[in-house]
């Protein structure tokens, strides 16, 4: 086995993603996004790194880094450089620099990966400038929508149109798929986003999946009127109906284990002090590692909803705006990553990742799994995320016992 310091990788790993962090589009805070000058400078930044741990770069026709190592079926490596808006430095970078440095160890060991490796940085995860989402690591495996092409973002340059900024072929965009057989399994690592391995005092776990996501649009239509001369019970409300549901919403989460739900976004119409709301617009988010669970709920969801409807005589929409499966990631797989993490001192704990990850694209040609690093207060897609050094190393670390061991 390679001789490792973990507390020197994660100064290391420190070092790195500050470095990143600089690249932003504005001076107070990291923004980041998709096909953007600041892209541009992050992806030849990483680039350098991966030349340097001795990977073969490229950068595909989507604009994904990527860097190779070995032959025959690889073991894929990676995250997304894009970040949100007003982000936190760790949230994708973290993804793409531990693998970088799990690399170079073996190089500084003079020795090679048992098995071909592939790091890729990807470009689109955050949807922060389009309205689309992983749309870079679809490409890979192949599963890019052309529908895609057109979506516009803020300022209204379509998907294809900032594709040839940067430098590309829109039409050369299936090239980037991985071949068939050439991967053979998929990891990432990422920090988790949430507050369960700060809780139980460690710094690594193993995702057993990523969750499904069901999200919804309601609209609730009652009846506007003065706010002075209409009695109660005479009242449809619109307003008063959707706290009753985001109420009830709170409830089921509460009372299914497993399953959070989020009402994220509420409009009143017509908005004004004097006057009842006569129409209000919500979101719903439900997410859970059952997708059989998940279904239940919705279907209980939209009977109870449209029952809270019927009796304040309100007119109730609701509309699937957005659904994806739960993606399990392969216990074989966990199985080693756990045997990793305490090979190099720390307890693996188990548990479902709330967030979508690149690797659910990955699940279409091969196993996946994820390693989580713990993070401060559980806080990210804020400047406050914080993972430390020390554990940073440490996934460093886990990941190279990885590799060790790793056979296609």
């Amino acid at each position: 086995m390679i001789k490792l310091d973990a507390d020197a990788l994660g100064r290391r790993a420190e070092a790195m993603h500050k470095e990143l962090a600089r690249i932003s589009a504005e001076p107070d805070r990291l923004v980041r996004l998709f096909l953007t000058p600041e892209h541009r400078r992050a992806a030849d930044l990483v680039a350098r790194w991966m030349g340097e741990a001795g990977l073969q770069v490229s950068e595909d026709a989507i604009g994904n880094v990527r860097g190779r190592m070995g032959e025959g079926p690889r073991l894929l490596l990676g995250s997304h450089l894009d970040s949100v808006i007003d982000a936190g430095i760790y949230d994708g970078p973290l993804g793409v620099i531990a693998p970088i440095l799990a690399i170079d160890a073996f190089k500084r060991a003079g020795v090679s990966p048992p098995s071909g490796i592939e790091v890729i940085a990807v470009g689109d995860e955050e949807a922060s400038r389009f309205p689309t989402t992983l749309s870079t690591s679809a490409a890979l495996v192949g599963a890019f929508e052309q529908t895609t092409l057109a979506l516009q973002d803020a300022a209204g340059v379509t998907y294809a149109e900032a594709l040839r900024a940067y430098g590309k072929d829109p039409a050369k965009i299936a090239t980037a798929a991985i071949p068939p057989g050439a991967a053979a399994v998929y990891l990432e690592v990422h920090i988790e986003q949430g507050p369960v391995l700060e809780s139980k005092n460690q710094a690594l776990g193993v995702v057993t999946a990523i969750v499904g996501q069901t999200r919804l649009a309601v609209t609730l239509t009652g009846i506007a009127g003065h706010a002075g001369t209409v009695p109660m019970k005479l009242r449809h409300d619109a307003l008063a109906g959707a706290a009753e549901i985001v109420l009830m919403v709170e409830r089921m989460a509460f009372t299914t284990d497993g399953m959070v739900a989020t009402v994220g976004s509420l409009t009143v119409y017509p908005g004004a002090v004097n006057i009842i709301p006569g129409k209000v617009r919500f979101t719903l988010d439900l997410r859970t590692a059952s997708d059989e669970q998940r279904q239940a709920t919705v279907r209980e969801f939209d009977r109870q909803a449209r029952a809270i409807a019927a009796r304040r005589g309100l007119v109730i929409e609701i509309a699937t705006t957005h659904g994806i499966a739960t993606v399990p990631c392969d216990p074989r797989l966990q199985d080693n990553l756990a045997a990793a993490i305490e090979a190099v001192g720390g307890k693996a704990i188990r548990l479902a990742s709330g967030a979508g990850h690149d690797g659910m694209m990955f699940a279409k040609i091969c196993p996946i799994v994820m390693m989580f690093v713990r993070c401060k207060g559980g806080v990210s897609h804020n400047p406050a995320e914080y993972a430390s050094p020390r554990d940073m190393g440490l996934a460093v670390a886990a990941l190279v016992r990885f590799i060790e061991g790793f056979r296609p």
